[in-house]
């Protein structure tokens, strides 16, 4: 295999570190040290508290619909495959329309980079969401997984949360809080697997995509 062969790795996680900003009122990353090698012990352990909501997550569907599955019970299906990497220019505080979508849909996964929540250590309110109609026209098209460069798929707001409930009523799957910033458009493999956490209502994922032949 030649340079010219060999697949391309983008990692779409943000660091988890306790300068990462995580939902006002949710619980931020921390970890407690219980041994630590450099002070004598014969090994360390520590413990990490915080939020399931933690810089690229995968939503179960329980955090937006009373009764509906937690995150353990998930296909993995919905983040393991091809996606497609969109660019979209859309205002801050504003939701992406099925007309602002350049080009056709090639991808049962869609990843939207907006660009409006450019630094999760800095923590701003205006970042762009996705309409419910948008969700719908892309189940149309056969659209499993809708991923954003935000920490949600609904405005920072917003209290009914249509574009959450679009997602529940198609049964599909969402991935909050991504980094597209240095990834082009085009077609990716995707692999963002959710932790198996028994009746939870999220978990973190380290996402990633492979540049495909």
């Amino acid at each position: 295999m030649n340079a010219a062969d060999k697949q391309m790795i983008y990692d779409i996680t943000p660091p988890i570190t306790s300068k990462l900003k995580v939902w006002p009122g949710d619980t931020p990353p921390s970890r407690s040290v219980l041994l630590d090698m450099n002070k004598g012990d014969n090994l360390t352990l520590s413990t990490l508290n915080a939020t399931v909501h933690l810089g690229a997550h995968a939503d179960g569907p329980n955090h937006y619909g009373a009764d509906a599955p937690p995150i353990d019970q998930r296909s993995l299906d919905y983040y393991l495959g091809l996606c497609q990497v969109l660019e979209v220019e859309i205002g801050r505080k504003s939701r992406i329309q099925p007309s602002d979508v350049p080009g056709k849909i090639r991808a049962e996964r869609v990843l939207f980079k907006t660009d409006t929540f450019p630094d999760p250590e800095n923590w701003n309110e205006d970042f762009a969401a996705l309409s419910p109609e948008l969700v719908d026209e892309l189940c149309k098209q056969g659209v499993k997984l809708i991923g954003i460069d935000t920490p949600s798929v609904d405005l920072f707001d917003s209290r009914d949360l249509p574009a959450h409930k679009m997602f529940l009523k198609h049964n599909m799957a969402i991935l909050e809080g991504i980094v597209l910033r240095d990834v082009p458009n085009g077609i990716y493999e995707l692999i963002a697997l959710p932790l198996k956490l028994v009746g939870f209502d999220a978990s973190p994922v380290r996402a990633i995509l492979r540049t495909v032949q």
